[in-house]
Parts: C-alpha cells; structure tokens; sequence
C-alpha cells in the first residue's frame, strides 16, 4: 500500500486517522497458550478485518499489519473520509474481537492525513501528524480507563 495521492497543503487532506490496540495482549496471549510469534486466533482476525477496512474504504496503512506474525496494533489514514462514516465498521472490529474475549480500543480522529508509505518506525507512525498525535493521546487514555472502546473525535 504505498499509493500516494497530493492534496493542495504539502500533500495533507483532510480525512481520519484511526489507532487500533489489542488491549492486554500480552496477558492474554499468556492466559490462554496463544503464541505472539505468529497469528493466534485475535492477531490472525485483526489482520484480516484492518484489511476488509482499509479495502472497503481506499485506507492507507500507515504501521502495524503484520500477516506472518499477525496483528497487534495498527495506524490508517483514510483521505476524504469523515470519522463518523468509519464508526459502524470500528464498533463492528469491536464486537468480532470481544467475541473471542478480547478487549480493543480504536479511536478515529479527523484531521490532515498525510498520505505516506507503510512506516516501520512506530514512532513516527504513532507521531507524525498532529491528527495522529492526538489520536494516539486519546488510545492511551482510553487504554488507562480500561480500554475496549471506540472513540470518535
């Protein structure tokens, strides 16, 4: 997914940044016997529903899908989308994931999307833009208060 499209500020559009966090991965995977080396049942699903979104609505993965190890965490940036658009199909990701008892949050925020390649530095994933900055602010309070909860700002 490394498909750039320009925008008229830098190459910024408007749209949602989205964070995805399995919550309580590690003690989860040790509870139940699951390896974190390659996908269990939560990693293998989440792989497969950030694909079905990204798909769905011309996303941009910025960090985290991983289908030889399955996925954990990730960052997307949808250009022209509104947050409130993405909400069912996030609450959906929810309850597919709580199915198997686990617990995720997701927060969407509107802001710039910058458009980039794929980052393998999640540093700048989780920093790069002020939208992603606050998004990931918002996960790690939402995250504090227990997690398992979709925000929209």
């Amino acid at each position: 997914m490394t498909r750039q499209r320009r925008g008229g500020s830098g190459g910024l559009v408007e749209g949602t940044v989205v964070m995805i966090d399995l919550d309580r991965f590690g003690e989860v995977v040790e509870e139940r016997g699951w390896s974190e080396y390659s996908p269990n049942p939560a990693t293998g699903l989440l792989t497969r529903l950030v694909e079905e979104l990204v798909s769905k609505w011309s996303g941009y993965l910025v960090y985290g899908l991983d289908e030889e190890r399955g996925t954990e965490e990730a960052v997307i940036e949808f250009p022209f989308v509104e947050p409130e658009e993405l909400r069912e199909d996030l609450e959906r990701i929810r309850r597919e994931l709580n199915k198997l008892g686990v617990g995720v949050t997701i927060v969407a925020v509107k802001g710039y999307v910058g458009l980039v390649s794929r980052s393998l530095d999640r540093r700048a994933a989780y920093g790069a833009t002020p939208a992603r900055r606050l998004a990931a602010r918002l996960l790690r309070q939402a995250k504090r208060r227990g997690g398992n909860v979709v925000i929209i700002a």
